[in-house]
């Protein structure tokens, strides 16, 4: 039950975010506005990292309930 709330909340909390493909990406940081760039830099790192930190998480949790 604890992990069905949990999902819950997770899928309720909705984070407006944006990404920009490779080819943006070279076009902000040729240009004029570089605090724009590492911005939307930082904004890709983020997005790139969300998924390994799930994976992770839910290995873990395989792991701990394999364990028992």
């Amino acid at each position: 039950m604890r992990i069905f709330v949990t999902f819950i909340l997770i899928v309720l909390t909705v984070v407006e975010s944006s990404a920009q493909c490779s080819m943006c990406r070279a076009v902000l940081e040729s240009g004029e506005a570089q605090e724009v760039a590492k911005g939307i830099n930082n904004g890709i790192i983020y997005l790139m990292a969300i998924p390994y930190l799930l994976v992770g998480f839910v290995g873990y949790q395989v792991f701990k309930l394999l364990k028992k």
